[in-house]
């Protein structure tokens, strides 16, 4: 539980609705996409974030162009992100991107990144 003091945090990963991934494969680049995203974000986040149950959200978009603006938006942000890029070994052919991890980060900071996202 959050004290009243303290901020929540989370992280948001959003996926690419137009590749039809199959839910194996949207489950793996979602984890690619929160283990690339947690790495770039400050220890001190990290830390409290962990501490209050790591809150994850997932979201999907309708296309690639859609997936970089979000990413855009959270670069200018100031907002750990990562993009996915897939290996090619499955479904999809090698370098398409999948996916996009944000954060871990104060919950009001993406709430105003991804509130006009669907839920995945």
């Amino acid at each position: 539980m959050v004290a009243k003091t303290e901020r929540e945090y989370k992280q948001c990963i959003v996926l690419r609705a137009d590749l039809k991934l199959s839910k194996g494969k949207a489950a793996v680049q979602a984890a690619h996409a929160a283990i690339l995203s947690y790495e770039r974000a400050p220890l001190h986040d990290r830390r409290i974030w962990k501490e209050q149950g790591q809150k994850k959200v997932a979201l999907k978009v309708p296309s690639l162009p859609a997936l970089y603006r979000v990413r855009d938006d959270a670069e200018r942000a100031g907002l750990p992100c990562a993009i996915v890029e897939d290996a090619g070994l499955t479904e999809i052919p090698p370098g398409t991107v999948t996916a996009l991890g944000i954060g871990p980060a104060r919950a009001d900071e993406l709430d105003t990144l991804t509130q006009r996202l669907a839920l995945l």
